[in-house]
């Protein structure tokens, strides 16, 4: 293989042995603890959210406690709370600007299916709009339930679990994770995920 195919193909090109495999292993745990997030904070998730970066909680243990106001800057999207119909526009704009590879948490059960705000004003599920990889539930979810989501999601970008679910999928991995916080669900919506 000449140069030109190595910078062509890429890492992909280079067959898998030795090298290749530790330096795959070494990509996956850099992106895995390096997830600069850009927040979405449409409801009252979005208080959760800041709690989670708060000290008490402390996200800067995993390399987050800066959340980035610019989308070129960011590969993680917390959508945190309902998407309205004239939001969603916005948000896939936010996204689309995002760097690759990028990641989404759907953040409560507003955003992850619509919550108890069944109208045509709120998009039923952000999944609609921009692929989930990791759905946290509650109303609202806690900051506990959102660092699960969290390591949740960095677990599966260092096993690399993550972009075979993606290519399986056609889209989000579409993880669901158990709400860990002690919150007993306030909504008595039921929750349907996977919209697509």
């Amino acid at each position: 293989m000449g140069l030109k195919e190595f910078l062509d193909e890429g890492l992909e090109g280079a067959g898998h042995n030795f090298i290749t495999g530790n330096l795959e292993n070494l990509v996956k745990w850099s992106r895995a603890r390096s997830c600069w997030p850009a927040t979405f904070g449409l409801a009252c998730c979005a208080i959760e959210m800041m709690a989670t970066g708060a000290a008490h909680y402390d996200l800067a243990r995993y390399g987050m406690e800066v959340f980035r106001a610019s989308p070129r800057q960011a590969d993680l999207m917390i959508v945190a709370g309902r998407v309205s119909q004239k939001m969603a526009p916005v948000l896939r704009q936010v996204y689309d600007q995002m760097m690759e590879p990028k990641w989404v948490i759907s953040m409560g059960v507003c955003a992850s299916s619509g919550g108890m705000f069944n109208n045509y004003a709120i998009v039923q599920g952000v999944d609609q709009i921009v692929p989930v990889d990791v759905y946290a539930p509650g109303c609202p979810p806690g900051p506990e339930t959102l660092m699960h989501a969290i390591l949740t999601l960095h677990g599966q970008i260092e096993s690399g679990e993550l972009t075979r679910r993606r290519d399986a999928n056609g889209g989000g991995a579409a993880i669901q994770i158990e709400q860990r916080d002690g919150q007993s669900g306030g909504t008595t919506t039921p929750v349907t995920i996977g919209n697509r």
